[in-house]
């Protein structure tokens, strides 16, 4: 049975994004995976690292138990609505005060590299747009997907990270949200 975790990125529990995430847990459910959430505009805590990593932060308890959910997982799934070319501020703020030297990665002493912590898992992201995938792809080079994929999750270990890019969604009709919710229904029975 695979551990799955869906986090969501979106700070409005009317968005798309929300509804992506169900769609895609009850796929999930009905392959039988154990499946764990994280609502980051649920959480209770200061997103701002505050002294970088020259000084240490006490994790609120929120934080504390993502952590927990994210040694669990054996695959994440990121949904989060892509603005100004990234991530909503919230997510950007979890992943700063989470992902911390000692639970996602280890620099390494007298090195400009680090070790990663979190090896074994896979990821799936799923973001939204207001402009076609293409043209976030051509135009700006897909800076979030970089950002999420390449800058954090290769960073600290996960290995196995596969793209969802939906849009654009702002102007779509109901039919248009219709089918990529069932699209993400199957990955979640696929657990993909």
């Amino acid at each position: 049975m695979k551990k799955i975790l869906i986090i969501n990125g979106h700070p409005d529990k009317e968005s798309f994004s929300f509804a992506l995430s169900d769609a895609y847990k009850k796929g999930a459910e009905k392959a039988c995976s154990e499946i764990k959430e994280i609502n980051i505009r649920d959480l209770n805590f200061d997103p701002n690292l505050k002294f970088g990593y020259r000084k240490r932060t006490d994790l609120e308890p929120d934080l504390l138990d993502a952590q927990d959910k994210i040694k669990w997982a054996d695959h994440m799934v990121w949904i989060y609505p892509v603005w100004w070319s990234s991530f909503p501020a919230i997510m950007k703020g979890f992943l700063d005060r989470v992902l911390l030297p000692g639970f996602a990665f280890q620099k390494r002493q007298n090195s400009l590299f680090s070790d990663k912590l979190l090896v074994g898992k896979t990821a799936r992201i799923i973001c939204t747009l207001d402009q076609p995938a293409w043209y976030y792809r051509w135009v700006y080079g897909n800076p979030s997907h970089n950002a999420l994929k390449k800058g954090t999750l290769n960073f600290i270990g996960v290995k196995k990270v596969k793209i969802t890019t939906i849009g654009p969604v702002r102007l779509s009709k109901e039919e248009y949200r219709m089918k990529w919710l069932e699209k993400v229904g199957r990955l979640g029975l696929l657990n993909k």
